[in-house]
């Protein structure tokens, strides 16, 4: 079976969708309730065995989501102080760990500073990483996660692209090197739409065909969309220019017959359902929700709302009954 059946049910048969941690990924969930049960020997053999970077940094990633991590972490890296795995999971950890005390203080106060966790486990993060980095330089995972530290610390354009410039070096195609990247680059943050863009697009002609980067592309105009008055962003996202964009990227992404879906594929589909749906290409729309089934993801259908998986869900069922 394909990584297209894992967890996936007909949309047309009413399941409700969820936002799991672990992506609908099978291993991925062992993965997690491994960390959740402080079980590292067996997470360390498993994680060990995980060589290609694309599918490191994914379940690298869900080993950041695990909650209680912090608290017991410290006990395997000084059980183990020569291997690096340790403290890769760690900065892993700590990274999201800080975003969520950023996201925790917009909420209350609308200023990350109000909430003074932020700045100290980003620098735990940075130190963790740092260490591994600098301990085996071609350790991908550590340098794309330091990619992400890059945005939170403040860390200039040079400094930020020498990290990114480290990951492709060892994996020129690596998916979530390059969405770090572009956020970096975004208005947002410490670039411009023009530069997020150049950025999408030089990446995705440099991709093989197949290539999951494409969603680079949904992601541009997406951030573009989401940066504009209501009135504004429905014009914007709905122009036939930008249909055509989404279309070419999914044609020589997605929808290419060389694409072969990797650990994480729901992300890179609900990226381009969101994309296609809100640009009012229901055949398009229709097509990814039929290929995602109940697979939702955090991002980027937060961005309707605080229930992401609701918005999924209503945005759904809206594309398949009008694109029939």
């Amino acid at each position: 079976m394909g990584l297209f059946g894992r967890r996936r049910t007909d949309p047309a048969a009413g399941a409700a969708p969820t936002i799991d941690p672990c992506v609908h990924d099978p291993a991925a969930a062992d993965l997690y309730e491994a960390l959740r049960l402080r079980d590292r020997w067996w997470a360390d053999d498993f994680l060990q065995a995980v060589t290609d970077p694309d599918e490191r940094a994914f379940y690298l990633s869900v080993c950041a989501s695990v909650p209680g991590l912090q608290d017991w972490i410290g006990t395997w890296t000084r059980a183990e102080p020569r291997s690096t795995l340790p403290l890769l999971v760690r900065g892993a950890h700590a990274l999201n760990w800080a975003w969520e005390a950023r996201s925790e203080a917009y909420a209350a106060h609308g200023e990350e500073h109000r909430f003074p966790g932020f700045s100290e486990r980003l620098e735990l993060a940075e130190a963790c990483l740092g260490e591994v980095a600098a301990r085996d330089p071609g350790e991908t995972a550590a340098w794309t996660f330091l990619l992400a530290c890059a945005r939170g610390g403040r860390v200039k354009p040079d400094e930020a692209r020498r990290r990114f410039e480290r990951v492709v070096e060892l994996h020129p195609g690596h998916l979530r090197a390059h969405t770090e990247m572009q956020t970096y680059l975004c208005e947002r943050w410490y670039g411009s739409h023009e530069e997020m863009f150049a950025f999408a697009r030089a990446s995705v002609s440099k991709a093989a065909p197949g290539s999951p980067l494409g969603r680079l592309v949904a992601d541009a105009h997406v951030e573009v969309w989401r940066s504009l008055p209501a009135a504004q962003a429905q014009a914007y996202i709905t122009q036939e220019e930008v249909r055509a964009d989404l279309r070419a990227a999914a044609d020589h992404s997605i929808r290419h017959p060389a694409y072969r879906p990797q650990v994480g594929w729901p992300e890179v589909h609900n990226a381009f359902a969101f994309a296609f749906a809100l640009a009012g290409d229901l055949p398009a729309a229709k097509e990814e929700f039929q290929l995602i089934g109940d697979c939702a993801t955090r991002f980027p259908w937060e961005y309707l709302g605080q229930d992401p998986a609701a918005a999924f869900m209503a945005t759904r069922d809206r594309v398949l009954s009008e694109g029939m």
